[in-house]
């Protein structure tokens, strides 16, 4: 089987339930994937024949996504969910693929993802800023739709996304505090007070930092999401990652050479 690993196969599976604040934002959720890989499969899943899936339509050929249609015969049953579960499970064992993009807001795929990640897969999740811990934290990377319509984030090292592994674990669990209001430009004050960025932060750097105390800016960026997979510096309102860790001003930045230290190590 073969596999370009510079631009992986990925599989595109959308939610059409659970999914209609990207409708407008599809131009730009089709940039963001481009990152990872290429879209190689893309579909979506629900019921074509209520009409509140219509606003999907004029959008499907635009962007190439084959709609799979499945009848909600069951009032309070998602047939939708399972569909997209079926294929995926059906795509993992007899397409030759690296990566799923699950793009919902709807913890019922979390198994689905982490069964994904078992068996060596990325996972990358696309949901609203509402979508539980659980299901963000069993993808490799989440991405908040808020922020699509933003400009993507500027790598600060090109092995960054890279280095984002399948089956690797989170190390170092992030504090738990309140989702930002994704881009929404947050100051410093907002950004120093905020217990899960600066916790996040902190213990990436005491993860991979060297004698001195200090870290790779790119590798402290990739350890945080790992960490917290929904991190990105647009989150905050901020289009690279070193922007925001200086605006956070509880650390010191060598710039020359692409390092952070905790101010509070001396």
């Amino acid at each position: 089987m073969n596999s370009d690993k510079t631009n992986p196969r990925l599989a595109v599976l959308i939610d059409a339930d659970n999914t209609f604040s990207i409708i407008e934002k599809m131009e730009a959720l089709f940039e963001e994937i481009s990152q990872y890989g290429d879209a190689s499969v893309r579909r979506i899943y629900g019921d074509w024949t209520d009409h509140r899936l219509n606003r999907w339509k004029e959008h499907l050929p635009q962007h190439a996504i084959q709609p799979i249609q499945q009848y909600a015969n069951t009032r309070g049953k998602n047939a939708t969910d399972s569909a997209l579960i079926i294929d995926a499970m059906d795509l993992l064992y007899t397409a030759p693929l690296e990566g799923f993009c699950i793009i919902s807001s709807d913890s019922d795929f979390t198994r689905l993802a982490i069964r994904l990640r078992e068996a060596g897969k990325l996972v990358y999740g696309f949901g609203e800023a509402k979508t539980p811990n659980s299901l963000i934290k069993a993808c490799n990377k989440f991405i908040y739709v808020e922020i699509l319509s933003q400009q993507a984030e500027e790598p600060e090292d090109q092995s960054v996304e890279a280095g984002i592994h399948a089956t690797e674990p989170q190390l170092i669990p992030a504090a738990p505090g309140k989702v930002p209001t994704p881009g929404v430009k947050k100051t410093s004050k907002e950004l120093a007070s905020d217990a899960r960025l600066v916790s996040n932060a902190r213990s990436a750097i005491m993860a991979i930092s060297d004698e001195d105390g200090f870290a790779h800016l790119g590798e402290v960026k990739k350890q945080m999401v790992k960490n917290f997979p929904a991190f990105d510096s647009r989150n905050y309102g901020y289009s690279k990652f070193s922007e925001l860790i200086k605006a956070i001003g509880l650390f010191e930045v060598d710039a020359q050479k692409q390092r952070i230290k905790d101010k509070r190590k001396k």
